[in-house]
C-alpha cells in the first residue's frame, strides 16, 4: 500500500532533480547557441535555425509533445491495471512502429526539404534558401533518434527513474557541440556559410548521443527490446488514437515559434536569430521548473486516471500548477528587468553585436510576459489524455495557432512592431490557450481555483517586492552591471540576482505562500543544521 501510496504523489524530491538535469541541459543549450552565434553571426545562424526548425518542430511534437504524452499515459495504466510484462510488451511494438514510421517520415522530409523551406521561409534569397534545404536534408534523420529517446524516456519515468532521462539533452548539447564546432572547423576554418554543414553533422551526433546514453538506464529496469511487428494491439491503437489530436494541442507554443520564424523571415535573416536567442533564454525557467513539474505529474495524474476514485486528480493537476506558479513568475519579473544585461553578458561576443543584443533583449522581454502561461501549459494539457478528453486540447489549440497568426500580421504589417510583435503574439496566443484549458478542466475536475488565485495574487505581491530590488539595481549599480570588466559584470548581476531572488523568498514566506513554506521545510530537513539554527 506504501508503495502505490508513493506513486500517487507528487515527488518533489524527483522535482529537484529532474531540475537540476534539466537546469544543466539548458545551459548547455544556451552555451551552444552563445558559442555558434559568436562563430558564425546572427545572419549565417538564421540559415542554420530555418534549417533546423522542420525536424525540430517534429521533435516538439512528437519527441516531447504528442508522442511521449500518449506513450506514458497508456503505459502508465498498463503497468496499473496489469503488469510490467504488458507494458513491455507494448514498448517493444510502439519502438518497432516508431522506427519505421520515423525512418519514412526522415525520408519524405529529405524528398520535399525544398518546399518546406519555401512554406517556413518564403522572405530567404534563392541562394540562401538553397544553403537552408541542404541542412534540412542532412538533419531531418534526428527525428528518428529523438522520438526513440523518447519513448525510453517514457519508460523509465514511468518506473520512477526521472535523473538520467533528464540528462538526455545534456548529452545532445555536448555531441552537438562537439561535433559542430570540429566538423565546421573542418569544412571551414573562417567558419563561413559553408561550415554551417558541419553544425548539421553535429545534430545527428547529438541525437545519437540523447538516445544511447538511456539504454544502460533501460536494461537495468528490466526491459529487453525485441522487434515486434504485431501493431494489430488495444495499447498500440490507444497510443495513436491519442497521438493525432496531441501532435497540435501539446505543441501549439512550438508551432506559433514555427509561424513565427516564417514571418521573421520576411524582417530579415538576424529577426530569425533575435527570436531564438530570446526563445533560448525562455527555455530555461521553463525547462527547469515547468517541463520539472509536468514529469514528475503525468505518471502520477495517469494512474489516477486507471482507478475509479478520481478524487486525487484536480486536486494533483491544482498543486502542481501553483508550484509552477511559485517558480516561474519570479523569472518572468527577473526576465523583463535584467533582458538586457543578461543577454549582453551571454550572446555579445564575436560577430553578435550590441545591436543584435538590444533587439533580443525586446524579444525576451515580450517573451517573459507569457512565461507562467507556457509553464501551466505543459502541467494541464496531458491532463486531458489521462482522462481520454483528447480532443480538447486540440481544438484549444486550433484557436491558439489562428489567434497567433492573426495577431503576428497585425503587430507586424499593421503596428510595426516588427520581431517584438512576433514575441507578443505568441505570448497573447500562449495565455489563451492556458485560461480556456484551465475553465474546460475546471468545469470536469475542479482544480481548486480559490487556492489558485490566492497563490497567484500572493506570489504577485512577492514579485513586486522582487521588481523593486531589480529596479534598484539597474537605477544605482548599472555602471557595475554593464562594466567593461566581465568579471564585475558577471558578479554583479549574479549579486542583482541573488538579492532579488530573496527578496521574493522572504515575501512569500511572510505572505505564507504555501509552496515557499514547503521549499523550506524541504531544505531544513536536508541541512539539519540550519534547522538548529
Amino acid at each position: 500500500m506504501a508503495k502505490v501510496t508513493s506513486e500517487k504523489s507528487l515527488n518533489t524530491k524527483a522535482t529537484g532533480i529532474i531540475a537540476l538535469a534539466v537546469m544543466f541541459s539548458r545551459f548547455l543549450g544556451l552555451a551552444r547557441e552563445v558559442l555558434f552565434n559568436a562563430l558564425f553571426g546572427a545572419s549565417s545562424m538564421g540559415i542554420f535555425l530555418i534549417a533546423f526548425r522542420a525536424p525540430n518542430l517534429l521533435r516538439d511534437l512528437f519527441a516531447e509533445g504528442a508522442l511521449s504524452i500518449s506513450f506514458i499515459t497508456i503505459f502508465s495504466k498498463k503497468m496499473e491495471t496489469e503488469s510490467d510484462r504488458s507494458a513491455w510488451i507494448l514498448a517493444s511494438k510502439m519502438m518497432t512502429l516508431t522506427s519505421v514510421l520515423m525512418s519514412i517520415v526522415s525520408l519524405l522530409g529529405i524528398i520535399f526539404a525544398k518546399q518546406l523551406i519555401g512554406i517556413l521561409a518564403p522572405g530567404f534569397s534563392p541562394e540562401d534558401a538553397q544553403t537552408t534545404v541542404l541542412l534540412t536534408q542532412i538533419m531531418y534523420p534526428f527525428i528518428l533518434l529523438v522520438s526513440l529517446a523518447a519513448l525510453v524516456m517514457g519508460m523509465l519515468n514511468s518506473k520512477n527513474v526521472f535523473g538520467m532521462p533528464a540528462l538526455a539533452s545534456s548529452f545532445f548539447n555536448i555531441g552537438s557541440i562537439m561535433g559542430g564546432a570540429l566538423f565546421g572547423w573542418l569544412i571551414d576554418p573562417h567558419f563561413g556559410e559553408r561550415s554551417l554543414i558541419g553544425l548539421a553533422i553535429g545534430t545527428i551526433i547529438g541525437g545519437i548521443f540523447q538516445l544511447g546514453i538511456q539504454l544502460p538506464s533501460l536494461r537495468r529496469v528490466g526491459f529487453s527490446f525485441r522487434p515486434d511487428f504485431r501493431w494489430n494491439d488495444s495499447g498500440v491503437r490507444s497510443i495513436l488514437i491519442l497521438t493525432l489530436p496531441a501532435i497540435i494541442a501539446a505543441s501549439a507554443v512550438q508551432i506559433n515559434v514555427l509561424i513565427n520564424s516564417s514571418f521573421a523571415s520576411y524582417i530579415g535573416k538576424e529577426a530569425v536569430t533575435w527570436l531564438n536567442s530570446a526563445f533560448r533564454l525562455m527555455q530555461l525557467p521553463i525547462g527547469v521548473f515547468g517541463v520539472a513539474v509536468a514529469t514528475i505529474t503525468l505518471p502520477v495524474i495517469s494512474r489516477i486516471a486507471a482507478t475509479k476514485d478520481h478524487s486525487q486528480f484536480g486536486m494533483t493537476l491544482g498543486r502542481a500548477m501553483r508550484l509552477a506558479v511559485f517558480l516561474t513568475m519570479p523569472a518572468a519579473v527577473g526576465l523583463w528587468f535584467f533582458a538586457k544585461p543578461i543577454i549582453s553578458l551571454i550572446y555579445e561576443h564575436g560577430k553578435f553585436h550590441a545591436q543584435d543584443t538590444a533587439q533580443t533583449a525586446f524579444a525576451l522581454q515580450f517573451y517573459s510576459l507569457g512565461l507562467v502561461a507556457y509553464s501551466c501549459i505543459k502541467v494541464l494539457s496531458p491532463g486531458f489524455y489521462a482522462i481520454d478528453r483528447k480532443w480538447i486540447p486540440m481544438f484549444v489549440s486550433f484557436l491558439s495557432i489562428g489567434l497567433n497568426i492573426f495577431l503576428n500580421y497585425f503587430l507586424i504589417f499593421i503596428l510595426g512592431m516588427e520581431h517584438r510583435g512576433l514575441a507578443l503574439a505568441t505570448t497573447v496566443s500562449a495565455t489563451v490557450n492556458f485560461l480556456v484549458l484551465y475553465f474546460l478542466m475546471e468545469n470536469t475536475h475542479k482544480l481548486q481555483t480559490i487556492r489558485f488565485l490566492n497563490s497567484l495574487v500572493r506570489c504577485g505581491i512577492a514579485s513586486a517586492t522582487l521588481a523593486a530590488v531589480c529596479w534598484v539595481a539597474l537605477e544605482f549599480f548599472a555602471n557595475f552591471i554593464y562594466s567593461s570588466l566581465f568579471l564585475i559584470r558577471i558578479l554583479s548581476l549574479f549579486l542583482a540576482i541573488f538579492f532579488a531572488s530573496m527578496a521574493y523568498l522572504f515575501a512569500c514566506l511572510i505572505l505564507r505562500v504555501e509552496e515557499a513554506n514547503k521549499i523550506i521545510s524541504a531544505v531544513l530537513h536536508k541541512l539539519p543544521f540550519l534547522r538548529k539554527a
